[in-house]
C-alpha cells in the first residue's frame, strides 16, 4: 500500500517500490499553482530531476564496468591492513641445530650449492650471525633467480628461503599495488582510483531521497519491504562508508603516482633545503598514506579498516544485483519473448492457408 507523507498544500507524496528501488511520485491534487523550481524538486522529489537521472546512469554503468576492480581492491586491501603482522609471522628464520664442528666457509657452501644445483651459478651467500640460523644462498640461471636455505654445518638443502604463506602476501601486495603489471599496472591503478572517485561522488548525489525520507535512508529496512532490502542496503551502506570510500580513492591515486603529487607540491611550495621542517603539503601526503593503510592508532583502527574495507565489495555485489534486475533481466525477457511471438505469427499464418 502507498505511504502518504504530508507536503505543502496541493502536493501529495506517494512512495512505491519498482524493481527493488524506492521511487517517490509527487501528485498535484488541486488545479492551479506555479510549477516547482529546480531547487524545490531537488528537495522533495529528486528522482524527477534530469541531472540525477543522468548521474544515475553514469553511476550504474561505471559501477558495472569498475566492479571487478573494486572487488579486488576491497578484498586485497582488507587483507593487507595486517600486512606487517602477517609478514613477521610468515617470514621467521628457519632454526637448525648447531653441529659439533665449525660452520662451513663461503667457498665450501658455494661448492655444496653448486653440487645441488649444477645448472645454476651461485651469486650471493648470506651468512647469519646466530649459529642456529640457516644460510641463505642465491643462485641464478638465464635471468631466473632461486633463493635457498642450507644448513651451514651439514650442507643440507633446507628448501626455499621464503615460505609459501609469505610469497602469498607478496603476491597480494603486488596485485593491490601494481595489478601484477609493474609500472604499467600502477598507471591503471591510478585510472581506477579516478573512476572510483567518480563512482563515489555520483553515488552521493543519487543517495539523496528527498527531505521527507532522508532519515529512513540511513538504515536497512528488511521487515518493511523484503523486496527492496537490496536497494536500502546499498544506499545506507554507501552513505556510512562514503568517507572511507572517498579517502581510499584519493589516497590510492596518490600512492599509484606519487611523483605527480610531489611535483605539484614542489610547484606550489618550493623545497627549502635550509629548513628541516616538513612542508604542510608533505605532511598531508604522509597522513594520506597512513590513512590508506590504517597504520596510526594501533590494532583497533586496523580492525575497523579491515571491516570497512570489505564494504566496497558488498556495494559491488548489491549494485550488480540491481543492474541485473533493472537492465539485464528485462532485456533477456524481451529477447525470449520475441521468438515466441514470431512462432504465434507463423502458426496464425499457417491456419489461414
Amino acid at each position: 500500500m502507498p505511504i502518504l507523507n504530508g507536503l505543502p498544500p496541493k502536493i501529495l507524496s506517494v512512495e512505491i517500490w519498482k524493481r527493488g528501488e524506492l521511487h517517490r511520485i509527487m501528485v498535484k491534487y488541486a488545479s492551479g499553482g506555479d510549477e516547482m523550481s529546480a531547487w524545490e524538486k531537488w528537495k522533495t522529489r529528486p528522482q524527477n530531476v534530469w541531472l540525477r537521472k543522468a548521474l544515475f546512469q553514469v553511476h550504474l554503468w561505471t559501477g558495472i564496468g569498475l566492479g571487478l576492480y573494486v572487488l579486488v581492491m576491497s578484498v586485497t586491501g582488507s587483507a593487507l591492513v595486517f600486512r606487517r603482522e602477517m609478514a613477521r609471522a610468515l617470514a621467521r628464520d628457519t632454526r637448525i641445530t648447531a653441529g659439533p664442528g665449525a660452520r662451513m666457509s663461503e667457498d665450501e657452501l658455494k661448492q655444496v650449492a653448486g653440487r645441488a644445483y649444477p645448472d645454476y651459478e651461485v651469486t650471493r651467500i648470506w651468512l647469519r650471525k646466530n649459529p642456529d640460523q640457516a644460510v641463505e644462498i642465491w643462485l641464478e640461471r638465464r635471468g631466473k633467480r632461486m633463493e635457498r636455505l642450507f644448513n651451514p654445518y651439514t650442507g643440507a638443502d633446507l628448501g626455499d628461503s621464503l615460505r609459501f604463506g609469505f610469497r602469498v602476501v607478496l603476491w597480494l601486495v603486488d596485485l593491490h599495488d601494481n595489478l601484477l603489471g609493474g609500472q604499467t599496472g600502477r598507471l591503471f591503478n591510478a585510472a581506477g582510483g579516478i573512476f572510483t572517485l567518480l563512482l563515489g561522488l555520483t553515488g552521493a548525489v543519487i543517495w539523496w531521497p528527498g527531505i521527507d525520507t532522508w532519515i529512513r535512508s540511513l538504515s536497512f529496512r528488511w521487515k518493511t519491504n523484503p523486496k527492496g532490502f537490496n536497494w536500502t542496503l546499498h544506499s545506507a551502506l554507501g552513505f556510512w562508508i562514503f568517507a572511507f570510500f572517498f579517502m581510499w580513492a584519493i589516497s590510492g591515486i596518490y600512492l599509484s603516482i606519487p611523483g605527480r603529487f610531489n611535483a605539484i607540491v614542489d610547484f606550489l611550495e618550493p623545497l627549502n633545503t635550509s629548513s628541516r621542517n616538513l612542508r604542510f603539503a608533505d605532511q598531508v601526503l604522509f597522513w594520506l598514506a597512513q590513512l590508506h593503510f590504517g597504520r596510526f592508532a594501533g590494532i583497533s583502527v586496523k580492525i575497523i579498516w579491515t571491516v570497512a574495507g570489505l564494504a566496497p565489495a558488498a556495494l559491488f555485489l548489491t549494485g550488480a544485483l540491481m543492474w541485473w534486475r533493472r537492465v539485464l533481466k528485462p532485456w533477456t525477457g524481451r529477447k525470449t519473448m520475441a521468438p515466441s511471438r514470431m512462432q504465434k505469427l507463423e502458426v496464425g499464418a499457417r491456419s489461414e492457408f
